[in-house]
């Protein structure tokens, strides 16, 4: 098969010199008196396309294309691996529209990679950035009362105990961060291994309800479990990654909620899911930052949650958690009303 580029170029500059020879000869014929005959015209132009169209086929496809077609076979095997590449080169395909098909999607990846670094970039920067200010506040404040005792704080017992132990929350506050990251980072990276049982999951809720319930009193916020089924449902589920789901969503309720509130968890029969809403009547999101909830570090109210202790990273876990299940979790909240966080589990 030959070089259909070749043809068509040859094709293309034969016709234009054709044209032009049939031009010098009607001007010699008018301008000098020759007597040459239309049809003589007609079958030399003919022979003289015929022969150029050849010639030059050859001369594109021998000396230009059959070298370029060389090159670019190189270029391509440097450029695709062994499992990347689907088929061997075609030393009889269309070059030209190879090479231009190539390109085009060359581009396009290029520019899709270069958006992705950009967006790495910035995702780095700003997550450098955040685990920085994270850590910043309880390392400076160990420093500082860790200076006030080494100046004589440590012999006057009316704050070495009160210091120290404010040492020990801003510590304990660096670790729950660090546990945090490097929860997150597993998750990101699939390399969190699910251990699915059956298992009951109110039960699991009223467990978490008891280990945070003095964190609750201290707001004096009501923790309930509302289930809207008579039969219970087992779910099929990780236990000890739905523990952390529920403490990170009640936790997340209590640091947002208000002051003598309420937070219900409930239970709700989805057919082959079990649909669990944790519901509070916190001060709730404004609606245009509802997507951004489950985002790293992302905070509704920064003084808040830095006082209460949140890391910043509670929601992100869930997500990555909940995703790893195969189910789903959205949120939906008002202004002043309060927010509710629903995730769905797979039923036994």
């Amino acid at each position: 098969m030959q070089n259909y580029s070749a043809n068509t170029l040859a094709f293309r500059v034969s016709l234009i010199l054709a044209i032009v020879l049939v031009g010098l000869v009607v001007v010699l014929k008018y301008s000098m008196g020759l007597s040459i005959e239309w049809t003589f015209i007609v079958i030399v132009t003919a022979c003289f396309f015929i022969i150029s169209f050849f010639i030059l086929r050859n001369i594109l496809y021998n000396f230009i294309y059959r070298r370029i077609r060389l090159i670019y076979k190189s270029i391509s095997n440097i450029k695709e691996d062994d499992k990347t590449k689907q088929e061997p080169f075609n030393m009889h395909t269309d070059m030209l529209q190879q090479v231009d098909h190539d390109v085009t999607a060359w581009a396009e990846k290029s520019k899709k990679e270069i958006e992705q670094w950009k967006h790495m970039l910035q995702y780095r920067k700003e997550f450098v950035g955040n685990v920085s200010h994270e850590l910043k506040t309880p390392i400076f404040n160990i420093q500082g009362y860790t200076l006030t005792l080494l100046e004589g704080g440590l012999e006057d017992k009316r704050i070495n105990t009160r210091y120290l132990s404010k040492i020990e929350k801003n510590i304990n506050r660096m670790i729950s961060i660090v546990r945090d990251l490097e929860a997150i980072s597993k998750l990101e990276h699939g390399e969190l291994s699910l251990r699915i049982i059956e298992f009951n999951p109110i039960n699991l809720a009223q467990d978490v309800i008891e280990n945070l319930e003095e964190r609750a009193n201290e707001k004096d916020i009501t923790l309930e479990i509302v289930p809207h089924y008579e039969k219970a449902h087992l779910v099929e589920a990780d236990p000890e990654y739905i523990r952390q789901v529920f403490t990170n969503l009640i936790l997340n309720s209590i640091n947002y909620g208000k002051e003598k509130g309420h937070t219900k968890i409930e239970f709700f029969d989805m057919d082959d899911n079990l649909l669990i809403e944790v519901t509070d009547n916190g001060i709730g999101i404004a609606e245009e930052n509802i997507l951004r909830v489950f985002e790293r570090f992302y905070r509704v109210d920064k003084s808040r949650s830095t006082q209460s202790g949140g890391t910043g990273l509670g929601l992100a876990i869930v997500k990555h958690i909940i995703e790893a299940h195969k189910q789903t979790i959205n949120v939906r909240s008002r202004i002043g009303i309060g927010t509710t966080l629903a995730f769905t589990l797979r039923k036994h």
